[in-house]
């Protein structure tokens, strides 16, 4: 635990774990990452006989002699806000299902850090770029109550140590630290805004056409919304990055930053994503959650050369079993 007390109380994005000492040893960073190519367009599975998957075979159609191909049910799943995609195709990506609600955009908690990572990542020559951490960082999370990676203020951190900090604890004073650091502007106010701005550019280019950010860490204003669809896309899209994929798969990360003594001092963070170590071929991606927004996970796995990719927002604890049955579903298609 670090020399600073954490909030107590349950932070409005997400409950995260992370744990900070002056001892310990680091674990290396391997490089992993998914190599498939993602352009935005939906194919429907369709029978043998023409018709969209889902539609139920005509008793002409069995007179006739017609082969027909059996309907799969649907996954048995409590959330609404669902999207699930194949990510196997390089050309494509191919919706496999939608809940009834997966175009709704609702509040997103902290699967809005998915974005901001992806952000940080269009200027890749900076991740050895070290960030020294301000102490306004840590009264912002002391001030709304969010997740924390209990960030030392003094420490230096490189952008690819404040990304682990961001999307394994789901800490927003590391999301603080990089939009300050990568927005322009000449006040802290000034550079975050600049920053969201980039975050809704990317959207807009990205085609997620149901998302809004007010904000890098999933802290709402009152208009940082998705839909469970532009989520899957924009998980699938960050998964594309070798770095992001790199850090979103690990259930919990250790590294050594230089204290404001000049002394070395060693970060643990853990993941709270249930899915890591316990679904065969989880790759992450992002949970969040909070009084608004519910309980959110965006996830993505990987089986027999197929990786799935899906998206999961306001529901409750059941998320990760939703999310298993989703990909239980897809993987027998």
């Amino acid at each position: 635990m670090g020399s600073h007390a954490r909030p107590n109380r349950i932070h409005r994005t997400g409950a995260r774990i992370a744990t900070v000492a002056l001892f310990g040893a680091a674990l290396p960073i391997s490089a992993a990452g998914l190599a498939q190519a993602a352009t935005p367009s939906t194919a429907h599975s369709v029978d043998v006989n023409g018709r969209q998957t889902g539609e139920a075979a005509t008793t002409a159609d069995q007179n006739q002699g017609a082969p027909v191909t059996k309907v799969q049910a649907a996954p048995n799943v409590k959330a609404d806000h669902a999207f699930l995609l194949d990510a196997r195709d390089g050309s494509q990506e191919r919706e496999m299902w939608a809940g009834a609600k997966a175009d709704e955009s609702v509040s997103m908690a902290s699967t809005t850090k998915i974005m901001t990572a992806l952000v940080v990542l269009k200027q890749p020559e900076r991740l050895d770029q070290q960030i020294t951490v301000k102490q306004e960082y840590r009264d912002y999370v002391q001030q709304v109550g969010a997740s924390t990676a209990d960030l030392q203020t003094g420490d230096k951190l490189t952008v690819k140590q404040l990304l682990h900090a961001m999307l394994i604890p789901s800490g927003a004073d590391a999301a603080r630290a990089l939009a300050d650091n990568f927005g322009s502007g000449d006040t802290e106010d000034a550079r975050i805004a600049d920053f969201v701005s980039q975050m809704n550019a990317e959207a807009q280019q990205l085609g997620l056409t149901g998302t809004h950010f007010d904000g890098y860490d999933g802290i709402s204003n009152g208009d940082n919304r998705s839909t469970a669809r532009d989520l899957a896309k924009l998980g699938q899209r960050a998964m594309l990055k070798p770095v992001f994929a790199d850090v979103v798969k690990n259930e919990q990360f250790e590294t050594e930053a230089t204290a404001a003594n000049g002394r070395i001092r060693y970060y643990t963070w853990t993941n709270t994503n249930q899915l890591l170590g316990t679904y065969d071929g989880a790759l992450g991606i992002k949970t969040g959650s909070g009084p608004e927004a519910g309980y959110a996970v965006v996830f993505a796995a990987e089986r027999d050369n197929r990786t799935l990719v899906g998206a999961i927002l306001g529901t409750d604890q059941t998320r990760f079993e939703d999310a298993t049955k989703m990909l239980d579903w897809g993987f027998a298609r």
